[in-house]
């Protein structure tokens, strides 16, 4: 395996990320923070516990969620985007190094960016409620498994998107959404059930389930299917991209 050359595929990326600092920190931890002040205010003086926990506790998974998804793609379509757009994808393509070892330098490094932001907002949430969580490993293992996950997803959205438009298309009106349908606000449990079984067809509800269980012990679904759900849409993403590389789709031309 060439290390040099993933090391300098993943320094690069993570160069960018602290010259844009403001953009790619600062900005999600204070839009997630208006999120605690607003929903916890507003929303948290209507109901006060949730399944037994604080409604300014409860959405703090749910919150976290939502900015390592939107980062994860965000980061990993732009990054293998860009190089694209310049044509300097065609120097990494020639160069003495596996599509595999590509992937895991753009990915590991938009996977780092997602984890270290999710960790601030953590921590940052510790400001504004009291957090106590039950399974630190399983919780850790939630969000790393979800950076991959997303940052794979992100990947393909970039090596498919032909304009800045199609970059943002998918997140914006597809992902987004997902992600406050699912649960980010409120329990799945609270809906009729009619609205929650078309909700169990929503992807993310597993995810905010399982990563909400690592904290409260409460989850909308069985953690195993949580499990089962993120690890099947991760082998999805990792076919996909292996499908992308063998037929050269949109990086030969």
């Amino acid at each position: 395996m060439n290390h040099q050359a993933i090391r300098a595929i993943y320094l690069f990326e993570m160069a960018r990320t602290w010259r844009t600092l403001l953009q790619s920190i600062v900005s999600p931890v204070v839009s997630t923070s208006l999120y605690f002040v607003v929903f916890g205010a507003a929303i948290g003086s209507r109901i006060s516990h949730v399944e037994g926990v604080s409604y300014g506790t409860f959405i703090v998974p749910g919150l976290i969620m939502l900015s390592v998804l939107t980062q994860s793609i965000a980061n990993a379509s732009f990054g293998i985007y860009f190089p694209k757009f310049v044509g300097t994808i065609y120097e990494i393509l020639s160069a003495p190094i596996s599509y595999f070892e590509i992937v895991l330098g753009y990915v590991g490094a938009a996977a780092t960016k997602s984890i270290i932001l999710g960790l601030i907002i953590l921590a940052t949430a510790g400001l504004f409620v009291p957090l106590q969580i039950h399974h630190p490993v399983w919780m850790l293992a939630f969000l790393v498994l979800t950076a991959v996950t997303f940052s794979l997803f992100g990947f393909i959205i970039g090596i498919w998107a032909d304009g800045f438009e199609k970059l943002q298309m998918i997140p914006m009106l597809v992902v987004t959404p997902l992600t406050f349908l699912g649960g980010s606000f409120y329990s799945v449990n609270m809906l009729p059930p009619t609205w929650r079984t078309i909700a169990l067809f929503n992807p993310v509800v597993y995810l905010i389930s399982g990563f909400r269980w690592s904290f409260y012990e409460i989850a909308d679904v069985d953690v195993a299917v949580s499990v089962g759900m993120t690890l099947g849409f991760l082998v999805t993403c990792m076919i996909l991209v292996w499908a992308i590389f063998k037929t050269g789709y949109r990086l030969r031309n």
